[in-house]
């Protein structure tokens, strides 16, 4: 897992600045920059967008690492355009050749139709709600992960590609917990898991 292309998700929108994206980004960069054997290619989907270009980040990469904010329960809206728009790209060009079905049994194999087999992904969220949102009884998220809730679309696209998911890491409380000592202990828990991921690929 030498080749990471790295996508930050974030957007200005509303009272959002992408900032804090921009800075997780940064904090993965630099913990790959420490080991000279790690070609990097990164993509920040508010700039201009080749469609050819990513797609060719996406077949040449071995790791693809997404970091994007969390609104409204979705990922922001260039973001989701920025997929729709790259993975059709990708069709026949090396993300997807097929919904995986045969026209004899149209019942069985869908989903099994992606062409980036061998590669995987980690997906970083940033959240205004708190981990124990997830993780109370009676809280809104009724006990159930950040992967398994709101991001399981996310993930069944990448299945879909034939990516193989590692770990996540997801940063909570960040409208109102972005304090100063709470960015440091961010970055070192996140590099902390940086750290254990790439030990294993």
């Amino acid at each position: 897992m030498k080749k990471i292309f790295i996508i930050n998700g974030g957007q200005k929108f509303a009272h959002s600045g992408g900032q804090f994206n921009q800075t997780v980004q940064d904090w993965t960069v630099e913990f790959l920059s420490k080991d000279s054997t790690y070609e990097i290619k990164t993509t920040h989907i508010e700039n201009e967008i080749d469609l050819q270009e990513e797609v060719e980040k996406f077949v040449w990469a071995d790791l693809i690492i997404y970091h994007t904010p969390v609104w409204w329960f979705q990922l922001p809206n260039l973001f989701k355009k920025y997929i729709d728009d790259v993975f059709t790209e990708g069709h026949n060009k090396g993300i997807y050749k097929s919904d995986g079905r045969s026209r004899v049994n149209p019942d069985i194999n869908y989903g099994t139709g992606g062409l980036l087999h061998g590669r995987k992904y980690m997906l970083t969220t940033s959240w205004n709600a708190p981990a124990t949102a997830f993780t109370l009884p009676g809280e809104f998220f009724n006990e159930t992960s950040v992967d398994d809730g709101v991001m399981f679309g996310f993930h069944k696209m990448n299945q879909f590609t034939g990516m193989q998911k590692v770990n996540g890491f997801h940063f909570h409380d960040v409208e109102k917990g972005a304090t100063p000592e709470n960015i440091v202990i961010f970055k070192e828990n996140y590099t902390n898991h940086l750290k254990e991921i790439f030990k294993t690929l």
